[in-house]
């Protein structure tokens, strides 16, 4: 059984920063790769981001390229996503997801095998 525990959410104006953060247990981290989604009200969930097992490869949503970054640590069992210069259209629920997958860095939620619970972040303009 894995599980991911995400973190770091909360409140930021317009243009600010936050890093989340998304711990994983349960199994050998370096065996998936990790993406980050995000689902707002009445929408969808979408793909944010992805990293492959050795973080030599990254994947971004067009909406948060030259924003955003992805990185995972594994000594550590976490990935994490940093948030520059954010938008009220990033308002959402983040969630961290592994994909057995661990040599790609895929945008298809499909492809996920495990969800963590998610984390609010909300950007006040």
């Amino acid at each position: 059984q894995v599980q991911l525990v995400e973190s770091g959410g909360g409140l930021v104006q317009a243009g600010g920063s936050l890093r989340l953060s998304c711990a994983v247990s349960g199994r050998t981290f370096s065996y998936y790769a990790m993406g980050w989604f995000r689902q707002a009200p009445g929408k969808e969930r979408e793909f944010v981001a992805a990293i492959n097992w050795s973080g030599g490869i990254t994947n971004f949503a067009d909406s948060v390229k030259g924003r955003f970054t992805i990185s995972r640590d594994n000594s550590k069992n976490t990935v994490y996503l940093q948030m520059n210069s954010l938008k009220p259209e990033d308002t959402a629920v983040y969630y961290c997801a592994a994909d057995v997958a661990r040599y790609l860095a895929r945008s298809d939620l499909k492809g996920y095998e495990y969800w963590g619970q998610g984390t609010q972040v909300t950007v006040s303009s």
